[in-house]
C-alpha cells in the first residue's frame, strides 16, 4: 500500500523529488508517476500555491509542469464551484442524471465483487488503504453510474467516507462529471481500456465490448442488488479548549489544517471538528486518524469537537466553504491566481485565463 507520512519535511521531500515531466507521460497508468500529494491537499496541509512555488524553484518551466498543474486546477475549479454553488454541489447541477434505475450502493462494489479484477484488487484494500488512483475512481463511477444506472450520490458518499484525501467538492463534482449532470455526456470505459491502462489482459467482463455497445447493455446481474450505505460515527478525542482571551484565536477545520498558518504568532490555536458536519459527511476512522495525525504537527493545537458558534469566538482562519458559517476575521483561499474572477461555467473557461497568466510569470 501506499505511504502517507504525517511530517510537513516529509511532505516537502515528495514534493522535492517528484517528477512532473514523468507525470505527464504515465499519470492515467495505474502504476505511473503520480504524485501522492491529494490527502495534503485535501487537508490545507499544503496548498496548490507552496507546490507550484517549490517545482518553479527546482527550474522547471511552465510548459514542463502544464499538465501536472492542470490537473491541480482542476481541484481550485471544483473549489471554486462550492464557493459559488454551497450545498448545491450535493444536487445534480446542470441536468438530472438521465436513466436512473436504483439508488443505493452496487453490493459488488462494497464486496469487490464486480468481476473486474484490476478494479477488484483495488477496491479490497480500499478501506484500509484510504487510496485509489484517479483512473480506478473513474472506472468504478462510470460502472456505478452508467453501466449499473445507480443515482451518483450515494456511492459518492462511500467513496468519501473511505478516501484519505477525501474533500467533498472534487469527490462529488468528479461523480457528477462521469455521471453527465455537469458534464455534457456520461463517461464510458470498456475493458479494452481498464486493460490498457492497468497492464492487464482480462477478458469476457461486464464492460468487455464496444464503446458503442456500452450504453445499450442492460443491467449486469452482478451489478443489480444494492445496498444502503451505514457509516460509523467518528470517535474524535478533543479537549476543552482553553482560550487566553488576551490573545488571537487561529481557528483550523479539517480542510484548512496548514502548519503555516500564522506561525510563529503568539495565539490560540484550535482545529474545529463540527459534529453537524461530520453527521452529514461522515469520514472513515482512518481518515480522522490521519486528520488528527496531521493536527499533531501543529504545536500546541487544540482539537475541539463542537460547533463552532458553541465557542463564542471571533476566530482568525482562512476561507473557505466549510467554514462559510464562521463569524470572525476570514483571510483569503490560497488560489494560484486570486485576482483571476468571475463565473466559470466549465473548467476550460477558468484553465485558459489561468495558463495565460501562470505562463507570463
Amino acid at each position: 500500500m501506499i505511504d502517507f507520512p504525517r511530517s510537513l519535511a516529509a511532505v516537502h521531500h515528495r514534493i522535492d523529488t517528484f517528477d512532473p515531466i514523468h507525470y505527464a507521460r504515465t499519470r492515467n497508468f495505474i502504476d505511473g508517476g503520480v504524485s501522492y500529494l491529494s490527502p495534503y491537499l485535501s487537508r490545507g496541509f499544503i496548498t496548490i500555491t507552496e507546490i507550484y512555488r517549490r517545482l518553479k524553484i527546482r527550474g522547471f518551466s511552465f510548459s514542463e509542469l502544464e499538465k501536472f498543474i492542470q490537473e491541480l486546477a482542476w481541484r481550485e475549479y471544483y473549489t471554486k464551484t462550492w464557493f459559488r454553488l454551497g450545498d448545491g454541489i450535493f444536487q445534480d447541477i446542470r441536468h438530472p442524471q438521465e436513466g436512473v434505475l436504483h439508488h443505493g450502493i452496487p453490493a459488488a462494489l462494497v464486496q469487490a465483487q464486480t468481476g473486474i479484477q484490476a478494479v477488484d484488487s483495488e477496491l479490497a484494500y480500499f478501506a484500509q488503504s484510504g487510496y485509489l488512483h484517479n483512473h480506478i475512481r473513474m472506472y468504478i463511477a462510470s460502472l456505478t453510474c452508467n453501466v449499473a444506472h445507480y443515482h451518483w450520490s450515494a456511492p459518492a458518499t462511500w467513496m468519501y467516507y473511505h478516501l484519505l484525501d477525501g474533500d467533498l467538492a472534487s469527490n462529488a463534482l468528479s461523480w457528477q462529471w462521469c455521471a453527465a449532470t455537469f458534464s455534457n455526456k456520461p463517461y464510458y470505459a470498456n475493458q479494452e481500456n481498464v486493460n490498457h491502462f492497468t497492464r492487464s489482459e482480462q477478458r469476457n467482463t461486464v464492460i468487455d465490448c464496444s464503446y458503442e455497445d456500452l450504453p445499450q447493455l442492460p443491467v449486469p446481474d452482478i451489478l443489480k442488488n444494492g445496498v444502503d450505505f451505514k457509516p460509523q460515527m467518528p470517535h474524535i478525542p478533543f479537549q476543552i479548549p482553553h482560550i487566553n482571551t488576551a490573545l488571537p484565536t487561529f481557528v483550523y477545520t479539517h480542510y484548512t489544517l496548514n502548519p503555516n498558518f500564522h506561525t510563529g504568532e503568539e495565539g490560540n490555536r484550535i482545529l474545529v471538528m463540527e459534529p453537524s458536519h461530520f453527521r452529514r459527511f461522515p469520514m472513515s476512522p482512518n481518515s480522522i486518524q490521519f486528520i488528527m495525525d496531521l493536527a499533531a504537527q501543529i504545536p500546541n493545537l487544540q482539537v475541539y469537537y463542537g460547533e463552532y458558534a458553541d465557542l463564542g469566538i471571533e476566530g482568525i482562519f482562512r476561507d473557505h466553504p466549510i467554514n462559510a458559517h464562521f463569524r470572525g476575521q476570514r483571510e483569503a483561499y490560497p488560489f494560484l491566481a486570486p485576482d483571476l474572477m468571475g463565473d466559470f461555467p466549465s473548467f476550460f473557461s477558468y484553465w485558459n485565463p489561468l495558463k495565460k497568466l501562470l505562463e507570463k510569470e
